[in-house]
């Protein structure tokens, strides 16, 4: 080998030795950088007309496993939808109460101890005091409850928009970021950085809806859905959904009151599975606003139907269209519009003396036209016997006989079941996403191996310095004879 050659040789080692301490020294001082991909300097020997002339680099390999990452996005959908279904049964179990006090099965229960102590002293103006409050109390928790459920609805439709809305930007900025890294690229530069921030921005897609991420030319990325749907392949897909600010109860995908997921124009099914889109938090808050509240609201309204009929069953004094203890709205009920009926129960104002109306008629009857025996506790037997007369439901997933406050603890229960279901869901979907981060995180920078390479470039760097050294020191001898 010549001096020539020799000194080449080592330049080029030097060269390499630099670039690879370089980029140790960056993979150690981003170890805790999240999204962060460990890089890898890729060489080969250098060759010119057939003999070795040293080394060189090809480029720069960030060192990720991507069928990791892919199961890691699924498992973060996966969380996405379970925290938003379980979110949406903590705020309707939070409205309901358990079995405490000012919960929805306690006011049942002090409604009934207040008809039974009434009826033992039907006389006593404080004891029908007692009943009326204890009625307007119900009313108000099946209320209470019934707005839960339609500001959960108004709050996925408002979320169902604000996830729309960050979707389409984030597929922009991986769309522009595509085009960075492909005129990077050709221009030989290293693209790695731009290519860590578009996968945390894929990331962040995930837990919205489930991509799966296919390669492109020139370090390009393609994203579709769990279902197959392009959100994007060289352009971004026309995402598009109009919020619904004045939803009510009754409102539905059906009845065309609610606004549909579009993507290139065409309308998605987001219902079961989140169709197209896969699940994730948007099609859960989909789920919310079209499936689970419906239903809730739904035993809701069956529930305050009941109390409704049962109440004014037990009162002889009304007549065909006449309005009961318990109204829709101060109306009798309407069974054409059951739909929102928990959110409109109210107390009849007969019986109110602050609108109007005498206590008596809680003992003698709404429509009778003067009070009565005050010893009479006949009409307040009744409603006792009333709410807790076994009678047969079958609607909205219940079969059988019930009592008022059986019906009311089926109606409780199912939701607290739901909720523990959900919850029990969303935590196994958070046990495997972080056990995937774990896995991914394993292959990252390990900053004891990253020293010990820094240490073995220290060596090769000074060995290839001694060469040039050498060198110089040999060219010099030649100089000087």
């Amino acid at each position: 080998m010549s001096i020539t050659g020799a000194l080449s040789n080592a330049l080029s080692g030097l060269n390499v030795t630099s670039r690879s301490i370089e980029n140790s020294s960056n993979n150690i001082a981003n170890a805790l950088t999240e999204g962060f991909a460990r890089r890898e300097l890729e060489v080969t020997a250098r060759s010119y007309g057939g003999g070795g002339q040293g080394v060189r680099t090809v480029g720069i390999d960030r060192m990720v496993n991507m069928a990791l990452v892919a199961d890691r996005r699924l498992a973060d959908a996966a969380t996405g939808d379970r925290d938003t279904r379980a979110a949406f049964y903590q705020a309707l179990a939070d409205a309901t109460g358990d079995t405490g006090g000012g919960s929805l099965l306690a006011r049942i229960s002090a409604f009934s101890a207040s008809l039974v102590t009434a009826a033992s002293r039907p006389e006593s103006q404080a004891r029908l005091q007692d009943v009326l409050d204890k009625a307007q109390s119900l009313a108000a928790g099946l209320r209470a409850a019934s707005d839960a459920v339609l500001e959960a609805r108004r709050a996925a439709d408002a979320s169902i928009a604000d996830q729309i809305k960050t979707l389409t930007a984030t597929l922009a900025r991986v769309q522009q970021m595509n085009a960075t890294i492909t005129e990077m690229r050709v221009n030989g530069r290293d693209s790695s950085a731009v290519e860590d921030e578009r996968q945390r921005l894929v990331d962040g897609i995930s837990t919205i809806v489930p991509v799966r991420e296919v390669t492109r030319q020139n370090g390009q990325i393609a994203l579709f859905t769990a279902g197959g749907a392009a959100l994007l392949d060289g352009r971004v897909a026309d995402i598009a959904f109009e919020p619904e600010p004045g939803l009510v109860a009754a409102s539905s995908v059906v009845a065309g009151d609610l606004g549909l997921l579009t993507v290139n124009g065409m309308p998605l099914d987001l219902a079961g599975d989140g169709g197209m889109m896969g699940t994730g938090s948007l099609s859960a808050a989909f789920a919310v606003r079209d499936d689970l509240a419906p239903a809730e609201q739904a035993r809701l309204d069956a529930l305050a139907q009941d109390l409704i009929g049962r109440t004014a069953a037990a009162d002889a004094s009304l007549g065909a269209g006449d309005a009961g203890l318990f109204t829709d709205d101060g109306a009798a009920f309407d069974p054409a519009a059951p739909a929102g009926l928990a959110s409109r129960l109210s107390v009849n104002a007969l019986a109110d003396p602050d609108r109007g109306g005498a206590l008596w008629h809680l003992r003698d009857g709404l429509q009778r036209p003067s009070e009565g025996d005050s010893g009479d506790p006949t009409l307040l037997n009744a409603l006792a016997a009333a709410l807790d007369a076994r009678t047969p439901h079958a609607a909205n997933g219940l079969s059988g006989t019930f009592s008022f406050s059986g019906l009311a603890a089926e109606t409780v229960s199912g939701a607290a079941v739901a909720l523990v279901s959900a919850e029990a869901e969303a935590s196994f979907a958070s046990a495997r996403r972080d056990e995937l981060q774990a896995l991914i995180l394993a292959d990252g920078v390990d900053t004891d191996r990253e020293m010990e390479q820094l240490l073995l470039l220290e060596r090769a760097y000074a060995a290839n310095a001694k060469v040039v050294t050498a060198c110089d020191d040999l060219l010099q001898y030649l100089l000087e004879m």
